[in-house]
């Protein structure tokens, strides 16, 4: 089986209220005539994250920050296999549910009584693992800056070498997921393809030449990331990243132009991290 014969699709176990006595919203299908999680099929060209926030607003009426992820869930659809990304998601703004053809009811239930509602058994065991991490976590985007061209085939001052057309094209789709994360602070490598990596998703970008290929320091700059309490998106180069992430998480982890990996903490401690690839079209994660 190929990628492309793998049907992709998003959601996520959406919860309100205080984290210690949470409630977990489950919607029923009348197509179905089941009671399930809020998900749905990506849209062509769109990216994982993006379709989350979508189809839980879609069936919902809410729009939700994402926590930490989930393990996927594989299913097969008439013969081709299916699968669905799904994330800890908190609410954070209701416009009223509106009963349709696609959900007729809305449910927000304690996560005991959600699990023995849940039609399907892979629901019922991703809503059971709420209780496996913090609830309340603060997303830290560290993203490698889109393409730029050719390094050796520009002519002048590195640091002013802008995004190319595939990056620019990779910048927008990073707008479509960075609202995922509500991030309070952006952050960015003084080099113009870093800030133009972040300027799609708009607001004010703070320099700090510590992100820099030219003014990283091995101890300054994982100090400068790590002191970020607020939701946060800090971009900057593929040879400041991999170390500046292996001080943060412990782990080996290397990022393709575009991509970012997203640091969950609870406190001083990562309780979850997430990697993600940026291309014009929907990629696998």
């Amino acid at each position: 089986m190929t990628t492309t014969d793998l049907l992709r699709a998003a959601g996520a176990v959406v919860w309100r209220g205080p984290a210690s006595r949470p409630e977990v919203a489950v919607i029923h299908r009348p197509a179905y005539d089941d009671w399930t999680l809020p998900k749905g099929k990506l849209e062509p060209g769109e990216h994982v994250v993006a379709a989350a926030l979508r189809e839980v607003r879609e069936e919902t009426g809410l729009t939700v920050a994402l926590g930490r992820t989930l393990p996927p869930v594989h299913y097969l659809v008439r013969g081709r296999l299916k699968r669905v990304d799904y994330w800890v998601a908190r609410v954070v703004a209701d416009d009223g549910f509106t009963p349709g053809e696609e959900v007729d009811e809305l449910r927000w239930l304690p996560p005991e009584r959600a699990a023995a509602l849940l039609t399907y058994g892979w629901d019922a065991g991703l809503v059971r693992r709420l209780a496996g991490a913090p609830l309340e976590t603060v997303p830290l985007v560290l993203v490698r800056h889109a393409t730029a061209g050719s390094r050796a085939e520009w002519d002048g001052d590195d640091e002013r070498r802008p995004l190319d057309a595939g990056g620019r094209a990779q910048a927008a789709v990073l707008a479509t997921a960075l609202p995922a994360y509500r991030p309070e602070l952006l952050m960015s490598s003084p080099s113009a393809r870093c800030v133009q990596t972040l300027e799609p998703y708009g607001g004010e970008i703070l320099l700090d030449p510590l992100l820099s290929e030219e003014g990283q320091d091995p101890r300054k700059t994982p100090v400068l990331v790590r002191e970020i309490t607020v939701p946060a998106v800090v971009c900057s180069h593929g040879k400041v990243l991999p170390g500046l992430l292996h001080t943060l998480t412990g782990k080996e982890i290397n990022l393709r132009k575009g991509a970012f990996a997203v640091l969950h903490r609870a406190g001083d401690q990562v309780v979850g991290v997430e990697r993600h690839r940026v291309t014009a079209a929907s990629p696998p994660p």
